[in-house]
């Protein structure tokens, strides 16, 4: 007599169940169309924004270009231009033209602009005004861009004036930066939506919510007659269940609601039944029975100091003062390094941060197999000066100079033989924010032979950190890609295998790793992008996966090689152009630095994007050193170093430089391999190294300067000897890392490539016969 009670009791509560279940799930559908309909409310919102801001901004830009030719076109301007009179002209174009400030017209050669410009800087116009010149005859026709030279944005207009269909000069005017931006001020945004007018990767003018400017290019659009474009974002909203739009979700509930309301009623229409069968236990595991059964997980463990040997005796070590190159210090271990001088190494570097008032260094090592040995001794010294080092184990260069700022430590020194053989092992080391080099280094040299060292009486604390994830983030949260590319990557067994695949993945990449296990040994080839023939399994791997980009890393993952879709090589004086117009865009005027083996064509590349270029001295430290003298946003090497100060911390990393490349990358329609392909291009050979005579280099080299004689050239010896004519130029430089010659070649064609190659040849031979060269 109790189970029909038991049964009429389980019905209702079935019943109530399956209700309350029908509400929540008509709640859920009528949310998910409410939603919706908000979105797409939002999404019309924004779009008739942006439409309207965009006819507005074209409108008005008309409306200048319209104005600047009715002014090229009165008379006194064209006399002064047919007189050559070009400042009067400049004066008379601005007559009479509200707004207009800064009028200046040049001649079509434009070299009044260069001298002017080199004269008085941005108080001229800047390097803003001169690419907009430049753009002005390449498009023969008016252009428009917006520049920030000495600190005032402002609408650039240029144009060309010709006569009887001859370029006889060029116009530029400076407009209020309010022409173009006062449409979108004005627009009317929908809440939690975001607008903003761009020029290439700048935001010029941002309105709304910020945190969706990542996906603003989806819903972006072009102004007609400029390189602008007004970019647009709404929050992502999930579609509705099951692929419902708003009118299916809002039928969903209907019907949910219908069912429900039956199932509360349905007891009144019930016929009898028999009663059912009882239902199958289930046995379940409490939450306390799980954790019980649970694997524990131990904690790694936590290498041990260990028992210290005590440091060998100055003066009974021998040192080698050969291993203190011009910007780090390098050596062969079990010959010119060992444990022992790596200790004495890291008493100097401490005494030197004691004298300076520092008391905390970032250590980090690559994936040779001496980097343990060799930072346990370097670790023994710092702390024998006092110094507290803060261990952060394997870690690409870049890594260890990150932890240096993110730690505020200020000093750190990378273990590392960057992309030499597997025997060689070296310190790059920074001091209080400086990267020692030269004179800096030599003076630990002499500090160790002189016994110069200072012994505290408390020696410093040892502390393991993990940074990896702390990078991850801080390189995520300032780039991320506009759409997926598909990337393939190979570190060569470096240090940079494990960290690099997993930063690319984070802003937004598709990753395929190539010898990504960390081996010291370096297996499968060396780990130098700049040798072409160590790209060759990386090329074949992109093309048969048909991914977008091949990228490579040195042996510390400082330096960055890149290779196409076609299998193309992409030298890294090329990469520096594309880094180049990309950070001149938000940074007209600034200096970009690149090194003496840099092509020819960079320079005139640079200035025709705004920029100030300098040529420098081969080497990281160096570059670095000239960089905070000049306050340069950029600079790069031909070996693949490249150094943002925009948006980073100044220092050569191959990991930032790949993400920014893909950053660019992505946001050409066309393709990363056509965007690459557009780059200016010649003929010109990858870095030759050639074994110095002795083993000496720099004794060959200062010989050749003496004995060399290029006619018809201009001879530059920043870094060795450096010949440009005007179809190319050749290079011969001591290395400063490898007892080799570096040489470089590069030329407008393939004859004057070989004309060049062959000078330097007959001149090289006539100080050396028996140099053994590869041209």
């Amino acid at each position: 007599m109790e189970r029909p009670q038991l049964s009429a009791e389980h019905g209702r509560l079935l019943r109530r169940v399956l209700a309350i279940l029908c509400v929540l799930l008509a709640a859920w559908f009528a949310w998910s169309g409410w939603q919706q309909h908000r979105d797409e409310s939002r999404r019309q919102g924004i779009q008739s924004a942006r439409d309207a801001s965009a006819e507005a901004i074209g409108a008005a830009l008309k409306a200048e270009f319209t104005r600047m030719q009715a002014q090229l076109d009165k008379a006194d301007v064209r006399q002064a231009v047919a007189a050559g009179d070009f400042a009067n002209a400049g004066i008379r174009l601005a007559e009479g033209w509200d707004g207009a400030d800064a009028a200046r017209v040049f001649g079509p050669d434009l070299d009044s602009a260069y001298t002017v410009l080199t004269a008085e800087g941005a108080q001229a116009g800047g390097y803003g005004r001169l690419a907009a010149l430049e753009a002005a005859i390449a498009q023969n026709a008016p252009v428009a861009w917006i520049v920030g030279d000495a600190g005032k944005p402002g609408v650039e207009v240029a144009a060309p004036l010709h006569a009887d269909d001859d370029l006889v000069a060029v116009a530029a005017v400076r407009m209020p930066l309010t022409r173009v931006t006062a449409p979108i001020e004005q627009a009317p945004l929908p809440a939690g939506t975001y607008l903003a007018l761009r020029q290439g990767s700048h935001s010029v003018l941002e309105r709304g919510d910020d945190t969706l400017k990542g996906g603003a290019e989806s819903l972006a659009r072009k102004i007609a007659g400029s390189e602008w474009r007004i970019a647009a974002a709404v929050p992502d909203v999930a579609g509705g269940p099951f692929g419902l739009g708003a009118v299916g979700c809002w039928g969903a509930a209907l019907a949910f609601l219908l069912l429900g309301a039956f199932a509360s009623v349905a007891h009144k229409f019930q016929l009898r039944r028999k009663p059912a069968e009882a239902a199958e236990e289930v046995s379940e595991q409490t939450l306390a029975e799980s954790l019980q059964a649970a694997p524990v997980a131990e904690p790694p463990p936590v290498p041990a100091a260990g028992v210290e040997p005590a440091a060998p005796a100055a003066g009974k070590v021998m040192i080698d003062a050969g291993i203190f190159r011009a910007y780090d210090i390098r050596g062969v271990v079990g010959q010119s390094l060992d444990a022992g001088i790596a200790e004495l190494i890291g008493h100097a570097v401490g005494s030197v941060m004691q004298e300076q008032g520092l008391d905390d260094i970032v250590i980090g090592r690559d994936g040779r197999l001496s980097g343990p040995e060799l930072t346990e001794g370097l670790v023994r010294g710092l702390r024998t000066a006092g110094r507290n080092v803060i261990d952060i184990g394997l870690a690409p260069t870049p890594l260890t100079y990150f932890g240096a700022y993110h730690l505020r430590a200020g000093s750190c020194i990378s273990v590392t033989g960057s992309h030499n053989p597997p025997d060689y092992n070296g310190f790059k080391i920074v001091v209080g924010g400086e990267t020692l080099s030269g004179d800096a280094i030599t003076d630990l040299y002499a500090r160790i032979a002189e016994d110069r060292l200072h012994t505290s009486d408390v020696q410093g604390r040892l502390e393991q950190r993990d940074i990896n994830d702390d990078y991850i983030e801080r390189v995520s949260s300032d780039v991320q890609i506009e759409r997926p590319l598909k990337v393939v990557v190979d570190a060569g067994n470096g240090v940079a295998g494990e960290l690099g695949p997993r930063v690319l993945e984070a802003i937004g990449a598709e990753v395929t790793p190539l010898y990504c296990e960390i081996d010291g040994t370096f297996p499968n080839h060396h780990p130098d992008p700049s040798e072409p023939h160590n790209l060759a399994d990386l090329i074949q791997m992109v093309d048969r996966l048909d991914a977008d980009l091949g990228i490579a890393f040195d042996g510390d993952g400082d330096r960055l090689g890149v290779v196409t879709r076609t299998g193309e090589n992409i030298f890294p004086d090329r990469l520096l152009m594309l880094f180049a117009a990309d950070v001149l865009e938000r940074n007209p005027g600034a200096v970009i630095i690149f090194d003496v083996k840099c092509t020819g064509r960079l320079p005139g590349y640079i200035l025709r994007h705004g920029g100030s270029p300098l040529m420098w001295k081969t080497g990281h430290s160096l570059i670095k050193g000239k960089m905070r003298e000049t306050d340069a946003e950029l600079a790069g090497e031909m070996s693949g170093h490249f150094f943002f100060k925009e948006r980073w911390y100044g220092f050569d990393d191959g990991i930032y430089a790949a993400a920014r490349l893909l950053e660019i990358l992505a946001m050409h329609p066309e393709g990363p391999g056509e965007a690459l392909a557009a780059l200016p291009d010649g003929m010109s050979t990858p870095e030759i190294k050639v074994d110095a005579p002795e083993g000496n280099p720099h004794a060959f080299v200062d010989a050749f300067r003496e004995k060399a004689s290029f006619e018809g050239a201009r001879l530059s010896t920043i870094d060795g000897l450096r010949v440009d004519w005007p179809d190319g130029w050749g290079l011969v430089r001591a290395s400063n890392t490898t007892p080799v010659l570096v040489l470089r070649f590069d030329a407008d064609s393939q004859d004057a490539l070989k004309r060049i190659q062959s000078e330097f040849r007959t001149q090289l031979l006539a100080v050396r016969p028996d140099l053994k060269l590869p041209f």
